[in-house]
Formats: structure tokens, C-alpha cells, sequence
């Protein structure tokens, strides 16, 4: 030790980064209804891995290749592995492939996750 620097025993308080700015590893999968009929919106319920718990701004699809809709993440739950719903609108019969990504913030910042996709079915309302 220095001649004239005394030493203080200081506490800290421990805090994991990401829990100061959550990261999203990645979408892993999102659960469709089983059953989608054309003309009633619906929900999907996507599931992803996080360390920390990533504020969820918004969730962007689109339905083979057609334009990119987005909207606002609900009813996040944390865990491993956590979830989140969108609720999307009334979809015309047919087969699509959806693709989904989601965005976040971290450190002030809005950043991208990977884009998973499904097969998905839209029944005929005259079922």
C-alpha cells in the first residue's frame, strides 16, 4: 500500500449485465390453434430464450412473401422458456408459410431477433 492511501472496505452490489440490458438469444418456435377459421382473427403464442427480461416492443409476420404486418407483443411471461402472444388479424382460407421475428430494446436501442416460421392452415368459415 501507498504512503498516505488508506483503504476502505467498500461493498458492491452485484448485478448481472443483463439484467441492466436483457438479451434475447432467439425465437425458438410459436404454437398455432389447431384450428384457424377464415374470418376470425386468432392468437399465436410465441416462445423464446432471453437471459434477463427483454422488453418485447413489438412482433413483425408475414405471410408468404406478402407485406410485413406488425404488432404489439402481449401477456409477456419470463422463464426458460418464456412466451408472448400477438393477436392477429382474420386471415382468408388457404395455406400460408408465416415467418415471425420480434424486436426488443437493450441499452436504449431496438434490436432483432431471428425469424422463425410455420406452416399454417385458414379454414373456410363454411366448415
Amino acid at each position: 500500500m501507498k504512503a498516505g492511501v488508506r483503504s476502505e472496505g467498500f461493498k458492491c452490489a452485484a448485478t448481472q449485465i443483463n439484467d441492466i440490458y436483457p438479451i434475447m438469444d432467439s425465437l425458438v418456435s410459436m404454437q398455432v390453434p389447431s384450428q384457424i377459421t377464415g374470418g376470425f382473427p386468432y392468437e399465436l403464442i410465441i416462445i423464446f430464450r432471453a437471459d434477463g427480461k427483454p422488453e418485447i416492443s413489438k412482433a413483425c409476420y408475414s405471410w408468404s412473401g406478402g407485406g410485413l404486418y406488425c404488432f404489439k407483443a402481449k401477456h409477456s411471461k419470463y422463464g426458460s422458456p418464456g412466451n408472448f402472444i400477438i393477436e392477429l388479424p382474420p386471415a382468408d382460407p388457404g395455406t400460408y408459410t408465416m415467418e415471425c421475428y420480434a424486436e426488443y430494446l437493450r441499452d436504449g436501442e431496438t434490436q432483432r431477433t431471428n425469424v422463425i416460421s410455420s406452416q399454417i392452415i385458414v379454414f373456410s368459415g363454411a366448415r
